[in-house]
């Protein structure tokens, strides 16, 4: 009895014989081609110019507006929340009470330290009236000078302890105080981050609050634009959604973040009294002029070799070493280049290309 599975395959491989050898047959009868006119062996590619960066130029950096007075509140002591009057959104005056706290603590030790201070300086008043009778008795003979000397020293300490209670009395009517969470300035509530009823540890944030005053703009910026720009000096903001133009004056430039390529910081004031919390801004630096070259930062690669573009010469693609200087939106500024101005250079189809490949560039 024959397999019907070895017969089936039987018939399938007699079905695509003739195919197979019309195939090979058709590849033998193609006469050879010279492989630098084949378009399959180039890879295909987008290029573009090397460029100069040479004049002046404005570069953007975009920001969020904020309010230049801002305040995390909190209590200094721990306790429960018994009240919380401010609201979000709600505009409050300077030393307004916006929650109180209850620590059951608080009103016991401001008493007991009240109490002791009490007792300390009557214990000192009547030392001193001891002191005058213990005088007395010496000028007449009838007490030793030691004696005298040690009611002065007992006069001394007592004094001293005093000072310590009163201190201790002021600490404990202050943190009493604390119990009430008040607005450091005139302003609004911009949220509320506990409840009434919930505990609050010593310096947890319960609420956060903006002035009603002026506002500002924080961007970031690369460091060499910082040797240009001092604090004072004027600089143009743009609203990102109107379009619209004013002035700021930089009040701060921070410390660089880490990493080599930082960048630094910089705090604009602004003079637009229309500003509010939240609006996109973008803030304007003059790039001083430059004479180097400039290419797209998506036509460097990084190999072996370090940072790389591939060049075109001729109808082949050439691997040149740079070196970035600097770095501008999506274009990165160059340093010492073996480029030279207007030399193709591959942006994409980089992944399928090594050094010497035939490319086929496309429009």
């Amino acid at each position: 009895m024959s397999n019907p599975i070895s017969r089936h395959a039987r018939v399938v491989i007699a079905a695509l014989l003739p195919i197979f050898l019309l195939a090979c047959t058709d590849s033998s009868s193609t006469p050879a081609a010279d492989e630098s006119a084949l378009p399959s062996q180039a890879v295909t590619v987008r290029t573009t110019t090397v460029q100069g960066e040479q004049g002046e130029q404005w570069l953007n950096f975009a920001g969020v507006a904020r309010a230049r007075e801002r305040a995390n509140l909190s209590f200094q002591v721990g306790g429960i929340i018994a009240k919380r009057s401010a609201q979000i959104g709600q505009v409050v005056k300077a030393n307004e009470v916006l929650a109180t706290l209850y620590n059951p603590q608080l009103g016991p030790a401001e008493q007991g330290a009240q109490a002791r201070l009490l007792q300390l300086q009557a214990d000192v008043e009547q030392s001193e009236r001891d002191l005058t009778r213990l005088t007395q008795l010496s000028e007449r003979g009838l007490l030793a000078e030691q004696r005298l000397e040690q009611q002065r020293s007992l006069i001394v300490g007592q004094r001293a302890a005093i000072e310590s209670a009163s201190a201790s009395l002021d600490q404990s009517r202050q943190l009493n105080q604390e119990s009430a969470l008040r607005a450091p300035f005139a302003g609004r509530i911009e949220s509320v981050l506990l409840e009434a009823g919930e505990y609050a540890q010593p310096g947890q944030v319960v609420l956060q609050m903006t002035g009603a005053g002026e506002t500002e703009v924080e961007v970031s910026v690369p460091p060499h634009l910082l040797t240009a720009l001092e604090i004072g000096q004027s600089v143009p903001v743009r609203h990102s959604l109107s379009g619209r133009e004013s002035v700021g004056v930089i009040t701060e430039t921070g410390e660089a973040s880490s990493g080599a390529k930082a960048l630094y910081p910089l705090v604009v004031r602004l003079s637009d009294p229309t500003v509010r919390g939240g609006e996109a801004l973008e803030v304007g630096i003059l790039r001083a002029a430059q004479n180097s070259l400039s290419v797209p930062l998506n036509s460097v690669m990084r190999s072996a070799q370090g940072l790389t573009v591939f060049r075109i010469d001729g109808n082949r693609a050439r691997r040149v070493a740079v070196e970035i200087d600097q770095v501008f939106g999506q274009q990165a500024v160059l340093k010492g280049s073996a480029l030279n101005l207007g030399d193709q250079i591959v942006y994409a189809g980089l992944s399928r290309l090594a050094d010497g490949d035939i490319v086929a560039v496309l429009p």
